[in-house]
């Protein structure tokens, strides 16, 4: 795959930046991070060569210097609130960061619940977490907040909030999702350590929009396209226009809440460091770009994805009428047509010719692999099959799965696990052709060519199950499908 990012020499500005920025304010700098730390595959989609876990790599050039706070908020545990992209909901999913930053030795040092107030469910998870010998500490609900300065900053406000004890000179606060409390938690800390004569300071860290692309560059308009459902828009940058006479780009929640910030630093330090949102972030993304052709190429791709899967998700209401106009808005603005995506064209074209559900793939050199539902496989099944022949250069005569193989698995199904449909799914499939390995040298030779579906590229003329999407999602294939459940079922697992 060309690449579009230059992954070492982003780690490397990266971390001198945050370095930086915390040498201005002497003793502490709380940072904000947005975005996800070591699973961000929309950045590793819309930037090629941009590493999925590229910001813990940043984190542990400055190990030594960082201490990690998880914030999450009450009603997000009360409410079961879990990640879109893979399903796990915000309460498991700090106790997935901690394992994760813990296995590289970072200093996780405690959890806010930010909003508490005391139900069974959130006194429940801080039990949990205590038990584990997790610390945690409680931030509250402000009445006025953002508006109300005067109260936020008293005794009344973030004065009633837990102050967090850290150690380490950066303290990154981060979160399972958006809406979390990260930004109040740390003007709630900068509040603190003001009374206790600490100097401290915040910034702001991440990766979209990227401040120095244009305003509707590809890879800022994927971004908006990914955050449909928090209705974000980016923007210019008033205020560092007004001050620098220079057009960054940022988005409307962090342009809309500055003046209050603005006012926050003010009445805590007496004074603001900062002239623009612009200037409170340290993000170096921009700086990493290395073909912006292929960063362009890649978004538009991204853009369309999208807006496939923002169909499907307004059939499942998980997004509103509304979000899925932005979804086509954004589609007008890039100057796309869900044609430009081939795989989508190739799988309706399969379905037609063959009244069956198919998929099409499209690999990285450009070949268009289909497959189509058979009385022992389903369309991603077939399709898995027919792009490993074809990348170990095996004849179609050749079943790498006979029906002795198959046969056994889908009676199994059906009469010991008694499930609705005999077909085979990803997984089954897989499992069957690595035991098939051992005695079929064809079987052993296209295993060895899975690598290479890498960043292709697939659409669905149904909507996939939830674990053959999995499937797709570990072998790095970016999937679409059609909103549609299979063979008109209305319950779909």
């Amino acid at each position: 795959m060309e690449k579009a990012f230059d992954n070492s020499l982003y780690l490397k500005i990266q971390s001198e930046n945050i370095l930086k920025r915390m040498e201005t304010f002497g003793e502490k700098l709380y940072l904000e991070f947005g975005g996800k730390l070591f699973d961000d595959y929309h950045a590793s989609r819309v930037l090629p060569g941009f590493k999925s876990d590229a910001k813990l790599q940043m984190l542990l050039k400055i190990k030594n210097k960082v201490e990690i706070v998880i914030v999450i908020n009450a009603f997000d545990i009360e409410n079961s609130k879990a990640r879109a992209d893979i399903g796990v909901k915000y309460e498991n999913e700090v106790l997935r960061l901690i394992d994760a930053f813990r296995d590289v030795n970072l200093l996780v040092g405690s959890v806010c619940i930010t909003r508490y107030h005391s139900t069974p469910a959130v006194d429940k998870y801080i039990l949990k977490l205590n038990n584990l010998g997790i610390k945690t500490y409680k931030h509250y609900a402000i009445n006025g907040y953002p508006s109300d300065i005067e109260n936020i900053i008293s005794e009344n406000g973030f004065g009633k909030n837990e102050y967090i004890e850290t150690t380490k000179p950066v303290v990154v606060i981060t979160a399972p999702g958006p809406g979390s409390g990260k930004m109040a938690t740390c003007l709630s800390q900068l509040y603190h350590e003001n009374k206790r004569l600490i100097k401290a300071g915040y910034a702001k860290y991440e990766t979209f929009p990227i401040w120095n692309l244009p305003l509707n560059h590809p890879v800022n308009l994927a971004y908006e396209a990914a955050t449909i459902d928090l209705a974000d828009v980016n923007m210019i940058d008033p205020y560092h226009l007004e001050n620098y006479g220079k057009l960054t780009v940022n988005y409307n929640r962090d342009v809309e809440i500055f003046p209050v910030l603005k006012s926050l630093f003010i009445a805590i330090n007496g004074s603001c460091p900062y002239k623009s949102p612009t200037d409170m972030g340290v993000n170096a993304a921009g700086l990493a770009i290395i073909n912006d052709e292929v960063a362009q190429k890649a978004s538009k791709q991204e853009i369309i994805r999208r807006y496939l899967q923002a169909k499907v998700d307004l059939l499942n209401s998980k997004i509103t009428p509304s979000a899925l106009d932005k979804a086509k808005l954004l589609m007008k603005k890039a100057n796309l047509s869900v044609e430009d995506r081939p795989c989508y064209l190739a799988s309706l074209k399969k379905k037609e010719e063959t009244g069956k559900e198919s998929m099409a793939m499209e690999l990285s050199d450009g070949t268009i692999i289909t497959g189509k539902d058979s009385n022992l496989l389903l369309a991603p099944a077939a399709l898995l099959l027919n792009a490993l022949k074809h990348l170990a250069k095996i004849s179609d005569e050749f079943d790498l799965l006979p029906k002795s193989v198959i046969e056994p698995i889908s009676k199994m199904k059906v009469e010991v696990l008694h499930k609705h449909n005999p077909k085979l799914h990803l997984d089954e499939v897989l499992s069957a052709l690595s035991i098939s390995a051992s005695t079929n040298p064809l079987a052993e030779l296209a295993l060895k060519k899975i690598a290479k579906l890498e960043y292709s590229e697939a659409h669905s003329t149904v909507i996939l199950s939830s674990n053959d999407l999995d499937i797709f999602k570990k072998l790095k294939i970016n999937v679409t499908t059609e909103p549609e459940y299979y063979a008109r079922r209305i319950y779909h697992k």
